[in-house]
């Protein structure tokens, strides 16, 4: 771990150029420019809420900001999960000429990702204050619950990165499981309500997305506590995935070079 600490320090600034370029190449050539990490996300938000309104007349309280919470988190995990598997290969021209820890190219996806998913809170606030929402000090619980979910996606991008080099299909198999989790996530509907019990409490307990856009949404919308018991679990199960993950690529990095070529 020591070797990981010292290369995100000794890293750290090419990581932030490194996300800045990305986020300036992918509006370089757009009229609206970074305007499109606001409309992405709301133009999401609007269809599902049409389906989930209109469709399967869903009548949960602060709907939009209620699904915009979850699919701010969502679009997270999903992003740097699905990307994981091929952050090296894609990063063919920079691994094979310079030396760089392979799980730098996987924090700066997640500064990326991070980044753009602080835009879409930013319209939760607003949408707060449209619904006159009442704010109480349980909206605090939500910062260990980014924690979390920042140190356990890392964890398991970690190790998939990994296997991604050696394995060209596990990108594919990543993108159907990540569609499965997401309908298993209650992005548009509330797990505790809409699957009965004992399953919803299994759903959260088995599902980490499923427990953070719930719990997200209870200290934000709904000033109701979260269960800490859960968020520790998942706390612990990240710790190790990321440990595991960063062994695994110190350990195999040097073979990397060598099987994408």
């Amino acid at each position: 771990m020591t070797k990981f600490i010292n290369s995100v320090k000794k890293y750290f600034n090419y990581m932030i150029y490194a996300a800045k370029a990305e986020l300036n190449s992918e509006v370089a050539n757009s009229y609206l420019g970074w305007l499109w990490w606001l409309l992405n996300p709301l133009f999401f938000m609007l269809i599902y809420a049409f389906v989930s309104v209109v469709v399967f007349k869903s009548g949960e309280p602060y709907f939009a900001a209620f699904v915009f919470i979850g699919l701010s988190l969502w679009d997270f995990f999903n992003r740097v999960v699905s990307a994981s598997p091929r952050l090296v290969v894609n990063n063919k021209e920079i691994v094979s000429k310079v030396y760089l820890p392979k799980y730098i190219l996987l924090i700066e996806k997640i500064f990326v990702s991070f980044f753009k998913m602080l835009i879409s809170l930013l319209l939760v606030v607003f949408m707060l204050f449209l619904y006159k929402v009442d704010i109480s000090l349980y909206v605090f619980n939500f910062i260990p619950i980014l924690v979390v979910l920042v140190i356990l996606t890392f964890g398991v991008s970690s190790i998939l990165l990994h296997f991604g080099v050696f394995v060209d299909d596990l990108s594919n198999l990543v993108s159907v499981g990540l569609k499965l989790v997401f309908y298993l996530s209650g992005i548009f509907y509330l797990v505790s309500k809409r699957i009965p019990s004992p399953y919803n409490n299994m759903l959260l307990w088995c599902n980490p997305i499923a427990y953070f856009i719930e719990s997200s949404r209870n200290a934000i919308l709904y000033a109701k506590p979260i269960d800490y018991s859960i968020l520790f679990v998942w706390l612990i199960i990240g710790i190790v995935l990321s440990v595991i993950g960063i062994k695994t690529i110190n350990k195999y990095e040097n073979s990397y070079v060598k099987v994408i070529k």
